[in-house]
């Protein structure tokens, strides 16, 4: 497990739940608290989860360009819906909304990586260039919210096969992986052929535009 800055194991607090109408039915919003970081991490629920196993799961990091503003530069907006609309339709899942922007670089060096991309760099390289890894992600906060709500095994909507290892690593039972692909758009074409080729997202690149 995860240490807070003070070497104290990292500890979570769910803070608040609200219900949430949406086009795909009402989900419960949950709010945590933790003592490793000022971060707001939530959790988004529908259905009854409490205790139960093969618990369809998103794990969704941050995107506030993509999930707020809809751009087209990368799938995760479109990734956010399907995955509320795929819960939906099986009557029951968790998105667990992490705070980490930019694959855990932050909002400010993601659009300084922008105009890297925007200078023929792909988001790997741009994000080396600006001395950061490729993906420094890490997912320590998510099996304590499965936790807090006695989930025992979950069916991950992801294309990571890193991410399924992260969270095998940190403890989480995953039983399945459940794909996740959206339409390839020309914006965002060549961004999703980086995630297929350098770093080994399971894409097929098979509907809408091809990179050119």
């Amino acid at each position: 497990m995860s240490n807070s800055p003070d070497g104290q194991p990292l500890t979570i607090k769910r803070m608040v739940c609200a219900t949430i109408p949406t086009t795909h039915g009402d989900f419960q919003l949950c709010l945590y608290h933790n003592n490793h970081d000022s971060k707001e991490h939530l959790a988004f629920i529908f259905g009854d989860i409490a205790n139960q196993e093969n618990i369809l799961t998103r794990m969704h990091s941050e995107c506030f360009t993509g999930d707020v503003l809809g751009s087209q530069r990368c799938d995760c907006g479109q990734q956010l819906a399907a995955s509320m609309r795929m819960i939906s339709e099986v009557g029951k899942g968790i998105i667990i909304y992490l705070r980490q922007e930019g694959r855990g670089i932050g909002l400010l060096e993601k659009l300084r990586a922008y105009n890297l991309q925007d200078q023929g760099y792909d988001t790997v390289d741009a994000n080396l260039m600006l001395g950061h890894q490729a993906d420094e992600r890490e997912y320590s906060i998510a099996p304590l919210i499965l936790c807090d709500w006695g989930v025992k095994s979950i069916r991950l909507l992801t294309n990571n096969p890193s991410k399924i290892d992260s969270l095998r690593e940190l403890g989480v039972l995953v039983t399945e992986r459940v794909p996740i692909e959206t339409p390839i758009l020309p914006n965002s074409a060549n961004y999703m052929l980086t995630k297929m080729l350098r770093m080994n997202h399971l894409l097929t690149l098979s509907n809408g535009h091809h990179p050119a």
